[in-house]
């Protein structure tokens, strides 16, 4: 008997640590999924981070603040085009619309960490603390992928997108 419950128990760890590895987080109405930052180059002192919010609940919420020990400043960007060049700004929050998807992604919103405190280190984890307006903190491990990743164009969807079968 204490081997059965050995072995559940080791199930359960080992099911424990792969949802870890997975960083799917729920937070009320709200699924964050897909949450990376690239390994640091020598020298760099800033990094961005990305993810994707779906919002399964009736009502908008918005991303208001997003905390951190991995750099002394953490700011919400967009990315806008003026005069055919990219520019960041930054912005107060981001909008996730009821019932629909958005993807924090290169070349659109993201999570700009300014002042590492340390260097991303490739295959590692960059703790974060996301803030919304009402469904509030949720705590989410960005998994720190290597400086040359670029994720393929049909990856990305930067800003709002409609989730296929959900409605507006």
């Amino acid at each position: 008997m204490r081997l059965f419950g050995f072995v559940s128990a080791l199930i359960i760890t080992a099911g424990l640590h792969t949802a870890t590895w997975a960083n799917d987080d729920k937070l009320g109405n709200l699924t964050l999924t897909d949450a990376w930052v690239r390994a640091s180059v020598p020298g760099q002192i800033n990094g961005a981070g990305y993810l994707q919010i779906n919002n399964a609940g009736n009502g908008e919420d918005k991303l208001v603040g997003v905390s951190s020990d991995a750099a002394l400043r953490i700011e919400l960007h967009s990315v806008v085009t003026e005069q055919s060049v990219a520019k960041m700004r930054e912005v107060n929050s981001i909008s996730i619309p009821a019932n629909s998807m958005v993807k924090l992604a290169p070349g659109s919103y993201h999570i700009m960490f300014l002042q590492l405190t340390g260097p991303f280190k490739q295959d590692g984890t960059v703790p974060v603390t996301l803030k919304f307006e009402k469904a509030g903190e949720v705590r989410v491990g960005f998994q720190v992928k290597p400086s040359t990743y670029n994720p393929s164009a049909n990856d990305m969807h930067g800003g709002h997108v409609h989730m296929p079968g959900m409605q507006h």
